[in-house]
């Protein structure tokens, strides 16, 4: 049985907010489930939209931050999130504000959301 390919890109979903608070602190806020976890939580662009849907279905300000996987490999683990049936990828270290490669606004189509132009 062969593995999954690695992707070449991870997605940090975040506020207007928090993205600024990265850009002064140089390190990407971490919420209360990574801190309860022990990791950040990431997505793979498949996943990104359905994470959206799931867990930022109020929000107005959502980004994709697009972080190129390579640099960050070593620290991050595909693991089984057994409520959706997929590993997702976890990053068992700070985000720093310079792995963000792009920043692409999460627009509303209805109760979904769909990738806007990277900025």
């Amino acid at each position: 049985m062969s593995e999954e390919p690695q992707p070449e890109f991870v997605y940090r979903l975040a506020s207007a907010a928090e993205w600024r608070d990265a850009q002064s602190s140089g390190v990407v806020p971490k919420r209360d489930i990574d801190l309860k976890d022990g990791y950040m939580h990431l997505s793979t662009k498949a996943q990104a939209l359905e994470t959206a849907r799931l867990h930022f279905a109020g929000a107005d300000d959502l980004l994709a931050l697009e972080i190129p996987l390579a640099p960050i490999a070593q620290k991050v683990k595909f693991e089984l999130a057994p409520k959706r049936g997929e590993a997702f990828p976890h990053l068992y270290r700070d985000l720093r504000r310079e792995d963000v490669a792009a920043v692409i606004p999460l627009l509303r189509d209805g109760d979904d959301f769909q990738f806007g132009a990277p900025q």
